[in-house]
């Protein structure tokens, strides 16, 4: 079960290393490869897959990454009226948040899967892969925010502690 734990944040990591190393690559390919290609008068060395991977790669890790946001609560809240709220109140209300993000998650997973189903025969240019790969990352991304979002709350993690003198 740790495992299954992990394998998202274990994604991020992975999706993150790619996005950067085939920036790295197309700039590579874009300005010293095509420079020497131009100098030599040999056939230009084409790096269309460049943009697409960096696409995908970056619309995998953003909906990944939003799912493992909500469970780690690593998302922006603003604390202003329900500090003051007695703690059944706040506990209300973080459900009620929480199934209105698990409710979004199931609109981007449901609409996402009718994207995917739509667009299975369309390719991508470059790499001449089903734009259903590059749509399934809102369906993947949609069901782990249902399951995180309802995750928090059947089983919340402690708040984080809020220090208010730790910048002092």
């Amino acid at each position: 079960m740790r495992f299954v734990e992990r394998l998202p944040r274990m994604a991020i990591k992975v999706l993150i290393t790619l996005a950067i190393v085939n920036l790295l690559i197309g700039v590579i390919l874009r300005y010293v490869v095509g420079a020497i290609t131009n100098y030599f008068d040999w056939d230009p060395v084409p790096f269309t897959w460049v943009e697409e991977v960096g696409e995908m790669s970056l619309a995998w890790l953003t909906l990944i990454g939003a799912a493992v946001g909500i469970r780690s609560r690593s998302h922006f809240t603003l604390h202003v009226l329900t500090p003051i709220l007695p703690n059944p109140l706040q506990r209300a209300i973080d459900i009620v948040n929480h199934l209105l993000i698990a409710g979004v998650g199931v609109l981007a997973a449901w609409y996402a899967w009718y994207l995917c189903k739509l667009n299975w025969m369309l390719t991508t240019p470059g790499l001449e892969i089903s734009l259903a790969v590059l749509y399934g990352s809102a369906v993947v991304g949609g069901i782990l925010i249902v399951v995180y979002a309802l995750s928090m709350i059947v089983a919340p993690p402690p708040p984080p502690s809020y220090d208010p003198t730790a910048g002092d």
